[in-house]
């Protein structure tokens, strides 16, 4: 037993002062407040839980498509080095066989691993593409996207064997409205991106079941006051959590104050993070294309935005020191709230019987250390 004490810890929404929480194996076992006598006493900054990102493309230099077993250990090291714990490693949009064969494969990955690397938890797969408005496309090829047919989505399901987690489609695709269905019935959430659909075709999407709307305001019609779209539909309803890219570059911070004040308590911090996150500029690879970075800020050889290079802790320092955004709300939307909506049960929070997925947060929002499942990443 372990007992790990703090001058704050963040848990269930909000600050404890002198608190502690007591760790037996992988789980939380108590909280307490105020502070027993500790094993570890931090002795400044605060203390929460691990953060989630559900869309990360690569990191560290790997690009998750093309990388090996090796690969993804560094990968999942260097990320959980940032605070997250968990995450959706992501494919984008690419031919359903190579999507097929990329699950597959990395999946394997996953089950041989066993959960031994002490690196971040790869939840799931978030699958974004290939089923979604070329008209939208973004960095994503238009050539390989097609319909959600049950035949195709059966394929995916199987490859992904029991670990797809989350994919990303157009609801006004044919077949749309059935895949829905058909994924969310076998425990996937479905996000909506990458999408021209109007108010009417938005609601189906969240009527059949869909939770979450990827990268809001990015790949989608802009907010209009006589065509809601989906943006609207994501501000207003609900049923939506919206997963917002906090780089600076995707959304002016001003949009990020509106997201925040139209659905605190449904916004999805996302990094959206390629191959180049924590990488110096140069050229990296996003789903077997080439991608530029300068200044940060990931481009196709064509100007186009392909993903970011940002990390979930930067996220939160640009939220809360640029934004505005107040800290609680800011770590529920790398915390508890991307739990929530993928329903993943176990993280996302301090508290009895959850996993011992902890970051200790220096005062100015650096995270300083990182455990996960009660052990240090860096024993």
């Amino acid at each position: 037993m372990t007992i790990i004490s703090a001058p704050r810890i963040f848990a269930n929404g909000r600050f404890f002062e002198r608190s502690a929480i007591e760790i037996h194996g992988e789980r939380i076992t108590a909280f307490h407040t105020p502070a027993p006598q500790a094993d570890i006493e931090l002795p400044s900054g605060f203390l929460s839980a691990g953060l989630i990102d559900l869309q990360v493309n690569g990191f560290a230099g790997i690009d998750f498509v093309s990388g090996d077993a090796h690969d993804w250990q560094m990968a999942r090291r260097a990320i959980a080095s940032t605070g997250v714990t968990s995450f959706l490693p992501t494919f984008i949009t690419a031919a359903i066989s190579d999507l097929v064969a990329a699950l597959s494969r990395t999946v394997q990955f996953l089950d041989d691993d066993g959960g031994h690397s002490r690196g971040a938890r790869a939840l799931g797969f978030h699958l974004e593409g290939p089923f979604l408005n070329d008209v939208r496309k973004g960095a994503h090829d238009a050539a390989l996207m097609c319909d959600p047919t049950p035949e195709v989505i059966d394929q995916l399901l199987a490859a992904g064997r029991g670990r797809l987690m989350m994919v990303t489609l157009a609801p006004e695709r044919p077949h749309a409205i059935t895949a829905i269905r058909q994924l969310t019935q076998h425990g996937v959430t479905v996000s909506l991106g990458h999408s021209d659909a109007e108010e009417r075709e938005s609601l189906a999407g969240f009527d059949a079941g869909a939770g979450m709307v990827t990268h809001v305001f990015n790949a989608m019609p802009p907010l209009a006051h006589r065509s809601p779209g989906l943006v609207g539909v994501a501000l207003t309803d609900s049923r939506a959590h919206l997963g917002l890219i906090v780089d600076l570059h995707h959304v002016d911070r001003r949009i990020v104050q509106l997201v925040f004040a139209a659905a605190a308590d449904r916004v999805v911090l996302v990094t959206d993070a390629i191959a180049a996150a924590t990488m110096p500029p140069g050229e990296y690879e996003l789903g077997g294309q080439t991608v530029h970075v300068t200044e940060d800020l990931p481009k196709l050889t064509d100007g186009t935005i392909a993903g970011s290079s940002l990390t979930l802790d930067a996220a939160i320092r640009n939220a809360v020191n640029i934004c505005g955004i107040p800290l609680t709300h800011a770590l529920d939307s790398a915390t508890r709230i991307p739990a929530e909506t993928v329903g993943a049960h176990g993280v996302g929070d301090l508290a009895p019987g959850l996993l011992a997925d902890l970051v200790w947060w220096s005062d100015d929002l650096r995270p300083l250390q990182t455990w996960i499942n009660g052990v240090s990443v860096d024993e």
